[in-house]
């Protein structure tokens, strides 16, 4: 379902951010996986890249509303790798460190800045923060992919977002952790994944989002996909079996051809050469269908298949 981040991304942009310190929560995130600090001509700034046309603008009205801060559309670039435009946002002015150090990215010691590289506690202090932060970081960098509802792999089921180190990664499994949500955190190239591969874990993650149209559209994937699977797994259990009969009817036909050409079959003792005639006459037949024609039980008639074997064994 290749879309499937994009529905979830569009219900949490259906959502708005009410309180100022979400607000701050919300832009924090989405500058720490989305955005990165620029300089020109000597002056610091940030810049924001996204997929999203309506994330653009989301996220572009947000920092008007709260900051007073026009973010400038600095170019579409076709991105070659995901078959989408990407959206350059970018503000560079006066405000710029004082604002990431608002969304506590960046801290100051006597004038000068630096870089925060974990999570801020100051912008995440109350639940309403984090599931804010949690929501955003997913707006920003984060991608949902299902299995093919046609096809009976039970694998396909991931969840990431991508962080640009991996002391923010980890922080944010540890956020997660808060909700009940456990993660897993693994380095990619320059950066780190923080991943999910359980249905059952993103389905918390998406009531979590309160996407619950994308829910909706998971719980459907999962009822086919496990009904799939169980008829997958039956057909092989079936299959199997009838490896195991063929096999076993093999081996019984060669033992009664042995005593056949030996000693003959009208050597055997009588209830012993009906069973051999039986086997001859079906040879795809199961124990259990030679024994119901034959009026015996299943365990009566392995006992004389093996007295078969057994004769058939001395004999070569």
């Amino acid at each position: 379902m290749a879309n499937f981040t994009e529905d979830i991304k569009k219900e949490i942009l259906s959502a708005d951010v009410d309180n100022d310190c979400c607000r701050i929560a919300f832009l924090s995130a989405f500058v720490r996986v989305a955005g990165s600090i620029i300089t020109k001509d000597g002056v610091y700034g940030f810049e924001i890249v996204t997929e999203n046309d309506g994330t653009a603008l989301y996220i572009k009205t947000l920092f008007y509303n709260y900051f007073g801060v026009e973010l400038i559309l600095n170019g579409v670039q076709y991105d070659s790798k995901s078959g989408k435009d990407k959206y350059k946002l970018e503000y560079v002015g006066e405000k710029a460190l004082p604002i990431l150090a608002k969304l506590g990215l960046v801290k100051s010691y006597d004038g000068e800045f630096s870089l925060v590289f974990g999570i801020d506690s100051k912008v995440i202090k109350s639940d309403c923060c984090k599931l804010s932060y949690i929501k955003s970081a997913f707006l920003g960098g984060g991608s949902c992919t299902l299995p093919e509802e046609q096809t009976y792999s039970r694998t396909g089921y991931h969840f990431e977002i991508v962080f640009s180190n991996r002391l923010a990664a980890n922080d944010f499994c540890e956020l997660l952790c808060e909700f009940e949500i456990l993660a897993k955190c693994v380095s990619r190239k320059d950066s780190a994944v923080v991943y999910v591969k359980s249905k059952e874990v993103i389905s918390d993650l998406l009531n979590l989002f309160q996407a619950y149209k994308s829910l909706k559209k998971l719980n459907k994937i999962v009822e086919v996909k496990d009904l799939s699977n169980n008829a997958n797994r039956v057909s092989n259990c079936s299959v199997s079996n009838i490896d195991k009969t063929v096999t076993a009817s093999v081996a019984q036909i060669k033992a009664i051809e042995v005593i056949s050409q030996t000693m003959g079959l009208q050597s055997l003792a009588p209830n012993l050469f009906e069973v051999a005639e039986a086997r001859l006459a079906d040879p795809k037949a199961s124990i259990q269908e030679l024994a119901n024609r034959l009026g015996v039980s299943k365990s009566c008639l392995n006992h004389r298949m093996r007295k078969i074997m057994a004769i058939a064994s001395q004999l070569i």
